[in-house]
């Protein structure tokens, strides 16, 4: 697996740098995003938009810790064969759908109290 300034020089080469203008704030969102696109693509599990957008209102962070944990959890559950998982901790919780190694939805801990999961097979404790 290549190191994260491998993937950034990577980046850079094929022209996704942040260009110099007078709105670097804008560039420097959009590399961001970029690198964000390209680090979930070498992962074997990446966020749908509405889990990307449910982690950051419920102030759940994603980093690389989290992503290669969420891979380990993909991982697992295919050897497995299941379809769709719970991946929690006392934390956050996360439906992912296996096959397609797409997180589908994140919870908060507020959320997860006297909550019921269905159309899971399966559950993993991060």
């Amino acid at each position: 697996m290549r190191t994260l300034i491998d993937r950034i020089s990577s980046l850079q080469n094929s022209g996704l740098s942040a260009k110099k203008s007078g709105n670097a704030g804008a560039a420097q969102t959009s590399f961001s995003a970029q690198l964000l696109q390209r680090q979930q693509e070498s992962q074997s599990v990446a966020f749908s938009k509405h889990a990307r957008e449910r982690a950051e209102q419920r102030g759940i962070q994603v980093d690389d810790q989290l992503m290669n944990q969420l891979s380990g959890t993909v991982e697992k559950a295919q050897a497995k064969g299941a379809t769709n998982i719970l991946a929690f901790d006392t934390t956050r919780a996360f439906i992912i759908n296996v096959p397609n190694g797409r997180v589908i939805t994140t919870m908060s801990p507020e959320e997860m109290k006297e909550n019921i999961f269905t159309n899971i097979d399966g559950a993993v404790i991060l």
